[in-house]
């Protein structure tokens, strides 16, 4: 039995609003919910109203309006035992809350939505839609690897329902992963992902199933396409798949509106015209929240690139970075499992508070910076895991510099960061310790993974594309490993010596390097 056999009011009503709010026509969906609003009797019509509301002024964009609206659905839904309302309503609550900018409230959300919607006993196209717009969330905070396994719950789900799995397919969410990898150096790795999303495009057009598309993916798979366009790739004209016309699509989602506007610097871009992208930038008004804080600055360096006004491109890129270290999804993938914690017993509130206006991420390359390594290793083997360090140097770095500048070099750290981060375990920490040299700590384990860590990462940055960024100059990277042995008042000490013996192992290897 669905969410809705379950209410006897205006039934047709509700069912026409989330119809119109699936077309991205959330303005008359909200005309809809305020006749329903204030005409029933009902305690759970009068509910869902209110939550389908707020989801539809999110969609509007209108952030004055999102407390007041919380407000009532909260109070509306406080009193009633029903999981999946309270689940819908903590997810778009934590949309709300992420475009207000209140990001520990938004996390709290998204781990309430998450424990509710679980706890529905008999899951729903409604529950389904609830999992939809908790997956938006997740990708809008830069929580990529949640947003993708909510997405997919959303699919099983709906399938089960008989909506059809185009309906979730949700290209927005693995677009925003992609520009968050270029975001933070790795071109290569966004483009991928891009191509990802333009074969399944090509899949359901072929298909015929594009009609089942919802106009708010249509518009992302028309991002997703000038996006690639701008970074070099050939795209499709004068197709169901050219991005002007993708581009064209998104009701009057405020999303759509973002799309459009930064898809037409992106095709600017594409086409040759540069001093257009960077005109289009300057009366752009965009939020931030659609595809992260860094994408107008990437484009402009991007842009600035193009027109060969490479000192402007250094510092619009070196802007982009700075806006992306912000929200590092390493740390926040931490953060949502500490916010957890903190809803059962309250400690990440004091670790916060104790640790609050330090500096612990390196602004170059938004990885955590010595600092912060320390301490992380301090912690874990305080608690008496298995730790091993991993030292990893750049060959060939100093010719770097010295034939292409600094300007290039910070260029190559971006994109290895990048490369080391792709490729590491889940669970594993990155750190740039200084100069061109990172420090890679795997938990739990010897030196047999270390050595199939040592050697895919060896593997990923000598595959990636040097010759493009600077021609002439091969980039690889030397590695030694060791393990952490002490714990206690000989902490310090173990540490200095498994550090002083990964040095050691890393000259070796790149002694052996340059003999072979």
């Amino acid at each position: 039995m669905g969410w809705l056999d379950r209410v006897n009011d205006q039934v047709d009503a509700l069912t026409r609003a989330r119809t119109l709010q699936e077309v991205d026509r959330s303005a008359e969906a909200c005309l809809l919910l305020d006749g329903v609003i204030h005409s029933t009797a009902d305690p759970y019509v009068r509910a869902d109203a209110l939550v389908q509301r707020l989801s539809a002024l999110i969609n509007l964009g209108r952030t004055a309006e999102f407390t007041r609206a919380i407000e009532d659905a909260s109070a509306a839904v406080r009193d009633l035992a029903e999981p999946y309302l309270h689940g819908h309503l903590n997810a778009l609550a934590a949309l709300a809350a992420h475009h207000q900018g209140a990001l520990d409230r938004c996390v709290t959300h998204l781990v309430k939505a998450a424990r509710a919607l679980g706890a529905v006993d008999d899951p729903d196209r409604e529950t389904a839609w609830g999992w939809h717009d908790l997956a938006m969330a997740y990708s809008y905070l830069s929580f990529h690897g949640y947003a993708l396994g909510a997405i997919e719950r959303a699919r099983q789900l709906g399938v089960a329902a008989g909506i059809p799995e185009e309906t979730f397919a949700a290209p927005g969410i693995r677009l925003r992963n992609a520009v968050a990898l270029d975001h933070n150096g790795d071109s290569d790795g966004c483009l991928r992902v891009l191509r990802d999303v333009a074969s399944d495009l090509s899949r359901f057009l072929r298909g015929e199933r594009a009609g089942q598309l919802r106009p708010s993916s249509l518009v992302a798979y028309g991002y997703a396409a000038a996006r690639r366009a701008a970074l070099g790739d050939l795209v499709e004209t004068g197709t169901d798949a050219d991005p002007t016309r993708l581009l064209a699509h998104g009701g009057d989602s405020a999303r759509a509106r973002d799309m459009r506007q930064l898809g037409q610097v992106c095709l600017a871009i594409a086409t040759g015209n540069p001093i257009e992208a960077v005109t289009r930038l300057d009366t752009a008004r965009v939020s931030h929240e659609t595809l992260g804080a860094a994408e107008s600055a990437r484009l402009r360096s991007i842009a600035y690139g193009r027109a060969g006004d490479h000192p402007a491109a250094h510092r619009a890129d070196r802007h982009a970075f700075r806006l992306a270290a912000q929200r590092s999804d390493r740390l926040r993938d931490v953060y949502i499992d500490g916010i957890a914690a903190r809803i059962d017993h309250e400690e990440m509130r004091r670790e916060a508070a104790r640790y609050e206006g330090e500096a612990l991420t390196d602004p170059l390359t938004g990885l955590p910076n010595r600092r912060r390594l320390e301490r992380y290793i301090a912690a874990v083997v305080a608690r008496g895991e298995r730790v091993v360090i991993g030292v990893c140097d750049l060959d060939n770095f100093k010719a770097v510099n010295t034939r292409h500048g600094h300007h290039s070099g910070d260029l190559v750290l971006q994109r290895v960061a990048g490369v080391i981060n792709r490729v590491m375990r889940r669970g594993d920490f990155v750190a740039r310790y200084g100069g061109d040299e990172f420090v890679v700590v795997l938990s739990g384990a010897g030196m047999s993974e270390a050595a199939e860590v040592a050697r895919r990462i060896k593997a990923a940055v000598g595959t990636e594309d040097w010759e493009s960024l600077v021609p002439g100059t091969p980039v690889g990277v030397s590695i030694g490993f060791a393990e952490v042995s002490g714990s206690g008042a000989g902490l310090r000490d173990a540490l200095g010596t498994a550090f002083e013996t990964a040095d050691r192992e890393m000259l070796a290897a790149k002694t052996r390097s340059r003999a072979s």
